[in-house]
């Protein structure tokens, strides 16, 4: 599928085998990863950064192979779930990374447009997640507000 503002497809990536149960070198302990995502959602890990440091460390490539449940799930079983989708989060840390940049260097068009692209991205983002339920419904974005939301 093409990218939205540019000429360019997008790249490509290996796919995951389709599996529908944990292989045999796999850690199947399904209490001990549910415990262990518990305790890194609350040091303040990403689900993201969940999912890799189970792949890592503790030998679960796919959480949800054993669990039968995303870590975003089991994350808000335990009531550690982050206020906004992390993929929103990270535009917006984005965002205020960028407008600081412009703030400093006015003359940076190129990165206007980029940070008017990205603020269009996470309004259509919120247009989204506040339709299914995942944000308030009235949730609207602005600048001031994306900078309380990170700054907590």
């Amino acid at each position: 599928m093409a990218r939205m503002y540019s000429r360019r497809k997008g790249k490509s990536g290996s796919t995951r085998p389709m599996r529908t149960e944990a292989p045999g070198w796999s850690n199947t302990n399904k209490e001990e990863i549910e415990e262990t995502i518990k305790q890194l959602a609350t040091r303040g890990h990403s689900s993201s950064e969940i999912g890799m440091i189970l792949r890592d460390r503790h030998g679960v490539p796919d959480v949800t192979l054993v669990t039968g449940k995303k870590i975003v799930g089991i994350m808000k079983e335990s009531n550690v779930a982050p206020k906004i989708p992390e993929d929103m989060y990270n535009l917006i840390v984005k965002v205020l990374e960028l407008k600081k940049h412009i703030d400093r260097n006015h003359k940076d068009v190129h990165n206007r447009r980029s940070l008017n692209l990205m603020e269009s991205k996470i309004r259509r983002l919120g247009k989204y997640y506040s339709r299914e339920g995942r944000i308030p419904a009235d949730w609207k974005y602005s600048i001031q507000r994306a900078e309380l939301l990170i700054s907590r």
